[in-house]
């Protein structure tokens, strides 16, 4: 198992921060009246369409899409004093997250976790906030993902995992990209990469809507449809799948 990590080392358990502020969400969802769990911060576009606003401590999610968000909550997390990992994703940019504002020296990368990754992320959720996790296709047993499921909660760790199948996840995050704003025929500069989210929880109705990432200051942003401003994306050319 191949480890790096911008400071050289993972972080023990009980040395996490709390993961709020440095322009990103950990709540403020359109859900009236409900009652919300502690969630890790979350790109504010993105939690409006999370129930409980954020990530939830403790959860299981099961993401389906562009990586670019996946690079998007890796730099919210680590962003706001969070400390996260991925695992299993070769071919996720670090230099995408960073762009979007993620903080190198809080994340943790193993892209290669040989063969057991359920193994690998299991030891990283006694000690860290986010693990993103890549299956690679592999469908995990209902069993397996019950234990990671059960270690997750008892350890107030989120995991995402992706690229394979899991059961029973307390929430499914699909994307999709849908179309480029700022390119006509055969000539322009892109501006705005447009991403459709789908948010499905157990006990809570579909949600859909659109994500919008674009440049800004210096940085990627993501923001809704209304408020992305016009800037050519000459900073996010390594954000975009």
């Amino acid at each position: 198992m191949r480890t790096t990590s911008g400071e050289g080392g993972f972080v023990p358990a009980g040395s996490r921060s709390a993961s709020t502020g440095s322009g990103f969400s950990s709540g403020g969802s359109g859900f009236v009246g409900v009652h919300r769990r502690e969630s890790l911060s979350v790109p504010p576009a993105l939690a409006d369409l999370l129930p409980e606003g954020g990530l939830v401590k403790g959860s299981v999610v099961v993401y389906t899409g562009a990586s670019s968000l996946l690079s998007g909550l890796l730099a919210a997390v680590t962003g706001a004093g969070g400390h996260a990992a991925a695992v299993g994703l070769p071919r996720l940019g670090l230099l995408a997250a960073a762009e979007m504002g993620a903080q190198l020296g809080r994340l943790a990368v193993v892209a290669d976790p040989g063969p057991d990754p359920l193994e690998v992320a299991s030891v990283l959720l006694d000690g860290l906030d986010l693990v993103i996790l890549g299956l690679n296709g592999v469908t995990v047993p209902l069993s397996r993902a019950r234990v990671l499921a059960a270690r997750a909660r008892s350890k107030s760790s989120t995991l995402v995992v992706t690229n394979g199948a899991w059961s029973l996840p307390a929430l499914r995050i699909d994307t999709r990209v849908t179309g480029y704003d700022g390119l006509g025929r055969g000539s322009g500069r892109l501006r705005t990469v447009c991403l459709e989210v789908s948010v499905r929880g157990r006990s809570t109705p579909l949600r859909k809507g659109r994500l919008d990432m674009f440049p800004c200051n210096g940085r990627v942003e993501w923001s809704t449809p209304a408020r992305t401003p016009v800037e050519t994306l000459k900073h996010a050319h390594h954000a975009v799948s």
